[in-house]
């Protein structure tokens, strides 16, 4: 099988054979990709002319049915979804959900918020600033939609959630998509979009997709688009030292690495609601995917009273959890997405070696239903270091796989300064019953996390979960997270439109207010 990819109004192979799919869990090849021979200047070109125009022609509302429509197609097919994300990605149906249900109820979420800003086409975002005691001469800021393309290079780990979220904002915003997931797991991206495109809801231009390389995309993208990417710091780094991007000023956002943290309370007593909660939820957060989402819990801090009961009772939940085939009813738990990032994880958990001792994994193991010469297993692997104040690689290496590192802390200050050390994240999750340490933990670890997570018993039934990313909240963090943002409501749509202040007669001024849906982004 060869995915083809869609741009310029139009299905096209590429050259050669690209690069091999494979399923992780029985070593065999189930599909190539290449973009070899696809002409990138055109199809940014024909997103532009076509399916820009063709977007900002809709009105919010308007763009809002359209992701709907969207929306349906992909739930109407989520049965073949989820076989295709066994094969390709080797997930659970856990796992399969969190991303096909993810992609959908996104765009749905996103086309509730179009629906309420009704027939305008941009926005309004605060009121009126006079600028002496006559009002003749007054001004608004609003946010206009950009006139280029959305250009979204995704993870590996997330093809359904990944491309429909940064759809969703895009195209609610007018944007046209250039969407390119991550090679190794194109197939369910490839057959969403196929499905989208046959069901002739979108417009042309507005939706196109590469799979396989990005070879020369950046080098045509000018100050009209934004590319927004997910993916490893290294390559975030790279992508922005693209010539074009700088000098053209392209707008770029970036969600990379981080080393998120979860901490719990120092009024937690073994045993307690928020003990037991904290315990289910890094044991979760590793096992999930197996532990590949860039929220992932990869440091625990725990008082240092509490670290032998929690990693014991993190031994015994962890004991649990059944690895192999997810094809298979009893498996909890898949494989790592292919032989190269196996190898990475091990690794990785080799270098943790150097400064934490092994608690869960690291020897041999028998997944179920599954050769382990051919598949890409790893096992739930809980470290422990017991020096976290003279450690140093366990708060710089992400090791992107069903890992996690506990650790101690002494108080609530070293804990923040501890969880800082890991130079920017995507999220921490706080564990407590103390309302005091509670808002303490919220603001100490506010500088060095996109968001902060408080659970207590109260919620602790109802919480999303530590790594789960709901589209009400921004998602992003600063430093090696970084730096950018995207979802969050309303302001997902901030990185797709121009913000203009504009300064005229009140009459003209007023006018124009009018004409927007009166919100702040």
């Amino acid at each position: 099988m060869k995915l083809q990819n869609y741009v310029s109004g139009g299905w096209t192979e590429g050259a050669g054979d690209g690069a091999a799919l494979v399923d992780p869990v029985k070593g065999e090849i189930i599909a190539h990709a290449s973009t070899e021979g696809i002409d990138m200047a055109a199809a940014l070109d024909h997103a532009r002319t076509k399916g820009g125009p063709a977007l900002r022609a809709m009105s919010y509302g308007e763009r809002a049915a359209l992701l709907g429509s969207i929306a349906e197609t992909l739930i109407a097919n989520r049965d073949r979804y989820f076989e295709i994300a066994q094969a390709n990605s080797g997930n659970t149906k856990l796992d399969a959900a969190i991303d096909i249900d993810g992609g959908s109820g996104t765009l749905k979420y996103y086309g509730a918020i179009g629906k309420g800003l009704g027939d305008a086409h941009y926005l309004r975002d605060g009121g009126f600033e006079r600028f002496g005691k006559d009002d003749t001469f007054q001004a608004i800021h609003i946010r206009v939609p950009i006139q280029g393309v959305a250009v979204h290079i995704n993870a590996f780990n997330f093809p359904s959630w990944g491309l429909w979220e940064k759809v969703a904002c895009a195209f609610l915003s007018g944007v046209p998509v250039l969407a390119k997931p991550a090679t190794a797991t194109a197939l369910l991206s490839y057959e969403m979009v196929k499905d989208v495109i046959a069901a002739g809801t979108v417009p042309e231009g507005a939706l196109n997709l590469i799979c396989g390389s990005a070879r020369d995309l950046l080098d045509h993208v000018d100050r009209r688009d934004a590319v927004a990417f997910t993916g490893s710091a290294d390559t975030a780094s790279l992508l922005r030292s693209n010539p074009a991007v700088i000098r053209k000023s392209v707008r770029f956002n970036a969600e990379a690495d981080s080393l998120n943290t979860s901490m719990l309370g120092p009024d937690a007593k073994a045993g307690s609601p928020e003990f037991d909660l904290f315990v289910r939820e890094v044991a979760r957060e590793m096992t999930i995917k197996a532990g590949q989402k860039c929220t992932a819990i990869r440091r625990a801090f725990v008082p240092r009273a509490l670290l032998d009961d929690v990693a014991g009772a993190l031994e015994a939940r962890l004991a649990k959890t059944v690895v192999g085939d997810p094809r298979n009813e009893s498996v909890t738990m898949g494989p790592i997405v292919d032989k190269g990032q196996q190898q990475g994880v091990l690794d990785g958990i080799a270098t943790l070696g150097r400064e934490a001792r092994t608690v869960v994994g690291g020897g041999a193991f028998a997944p179920v239903d599954a050769d382990p010469d051919k598949s890409a297993f790893v096992p739930p692997t809980l470290l422990r270091c017991d020096d976290p104040e003279g450690a140093s690689v366990v708060h710089e290496i992400e090791v992107f796989g069903p890992v996690s590192t506990l650790m101690p802390y002494d108080t609530p200050e070293q804990g923040f300064a501890l969880s800082a050390r890991g130079e920017g994240s995507l999220v921490a999750s706080v564990f407590t019953g103390d309302d005091k340490f509670a808002g303490e933990a919220a603001l100490g670890l506010a500088p060095s996390h996109g968001r902060v997570m408080v659970i207590d018993d109260s919620v602790g039934k109802l919480q999303t979960g530590h790594g789960i990313v709901m589209p009400m909240c921004v998602h992003g963090g600063p430093g090696r997270a970084g730096g950018g943002e995207e979802l969050g409501g309303l302001r997902g749509l901030r990185f797709y439109h121009q913000r203009l202040a504009v300064q005229g007669n009140k009459e003209r001024v007023q006018a124009l207010a009018d004409a927007a849906a009166e919100v702040t982004v």
